[in-house]
């Protein structure tokens, strides 16, 4: 089964928010840990608090080809992001984007028109895009309609908060977003939001209606390793091993192989 780990963060510098591990994690340090866990790849989200995070990831998709891919980040209020947009496949290991969109500078853009020539740029290049939290999300269901050749996934099980016991709190209209064969969910961060200890039976069911919303195919396992509170392989086999009602075509899909197809991307052999 080839196990691909949506999202990761690999950073150099800067400084990491409390919830993340506070020393740099490195390309040489992630790939020792994905084999320990029995890891083939992994996409990197290069993180904001670093600011040279994206040239950090071509550096470590340079390096190892065959472990990481890039869904990166650019400032879209700079006058040459359409440009930067159009060539961003031309970086080795740029695959996609991703915006939070929660940094002060960038918390209007849903809002104020920035992102607006971003939907259709996208759409016409076939860039997937992936969306995080509570500024985003809001506006998924009007840009999957107006762009249905667009594709976008929600980050971590549709975050929006936490509950006061640090549960999860999910987007309002999550699951009927199913609707729209363009949006796809990230199963990342679920030990993080569980009330309870391996296999964090707690989130099963949580996990269970989105399967059964969006199917294997729109289900892509990850772990943002670098905030979770158990092993990177606990984080594995709560899904391979801890949940009888997913079949193995399903496990193949959820742990890879729909990611893949989603992306038009496959980690190289290594040489």
């Amino acid at each position: 089964m080839l196990i691909v780990d949506s999202q990761i963060h690999l950073w150099d510098g800067g400084q990491a928010p409390p919830h993340h591990r506070q020393a740099p994690y490195l390309a040489e340090e992630a790939v020792a840990d994905m084999a320990a866990a029995g890891i083939d790849a992994a996409i990197n989200h290069p993180p904001g608090w670093d600011p040279q995070s994206n040239t950090y990831a071509v550096t470590a998709a340079q390096l190892y080809p065959e472990r990481f891919a890039t869904l990166g980040w650019l400032k879209l209020d700079r006058p040459d992001a359409p440009d930067q947009v159009r060539n961003w496949r031309s970086r080795p290991g740029m695959i996609g984007l991703r915006f939070l969109c929660v940094a002060e500078d960038e918390r209007s853009w849903p809002r104020d028109g920035t992102m607006d020539w971003l939907w259709p740029l996208a759409e016409e290049i076939g860039l997937p895009i992936a969306l995080c939290g509570p500024t985003l999300l809001p506006i998924v269901e009007s840009v999957a309609s107006r762009h249905p050749g667009l594709k976008l996934t929600i980050d971590h099980l549709g975050f929006v908060g936490f509950t006061p016991d640090h549960g999860l709190i999910q987007a309002d209209g999550l699951l009927s977003w199913a609707r729209f064969p363009n949006v796809a969910v990230k199963l990342t961060g679920a030990p993080d939001y569980a009330s309870d200890a391996y296999p964090y039976r707690s989130m099963h069911d949580t996990v269970h209606e989105l399967y059964d919303a969006f199917g294997p195919e729109r289900l892509f396992w990850g772990s943002d390793i670098t905030r979770l509170k158990c092993s990177w392989r606990e984080s594995v086999t709560m899904f391979t091993e801890a949940m009888p009602w997913l079949s193995e075509a399903d496990k193949t899909l959820i742990m890879g192989e729909a990611f893949c197809a989603w992306h038009g991307w496959r980690p190289r052999p290594s040489t």
